[in-house]
């Protein structure tokens, strides 16, 4: 597994997620690291907060929480965001964003065709 523990740190009773986001990407992923945050590429455009709101699905889905849990603490505005996550211990968000990263670091399957 690759170690993430400096990716996420505690705040109180919740944890703070360092998310990078690239918008206008062709799908919305987990990619990767992007220095010390967690990178992630959303469909949505930087425009009404569309990116950021996206990026905030995609990092709940990856927490395994609703979205009501998280709230961005830090770059609203900015590709480089803060965000707070509340209903998950520090071990469980380091072990989730890791298999998130193992994920995105992994080949594609095979591709399988569709029956007609």
């Amino acid at each position: 597994m690759s170690d993430a523990s400096d990716l996420v740190s505690t705040d109180g009773d919740a944890v703070v997620v360092a998310v990078h986001v690239q918008p206008r990407a062709g799908r919305t992923a987990v990619v990767g690291r992007h220095g010390d945050a967690l990178k992630v590429r959303v469909a949505a455009p930087p425009v009404d907060d569309r990116a950021t709101e996206a990026a905030i699905v995609l990092l709940a889905e990856v927490l395994d929480l609703p979205v009501s849990a998280l709230s961005v603490v830090t770059g609203a505005r900015s590709r480089v965001k803060r965000v707070r996550a509340q209903g998950i211990d520090h071990e469980d968000a380091v072990e989730r964003v890791e298999l998130a990263l193992e994920t995105a670091a992994s080949p594609p399957g095979p591709r399988q065709r569709r029956a007609r």
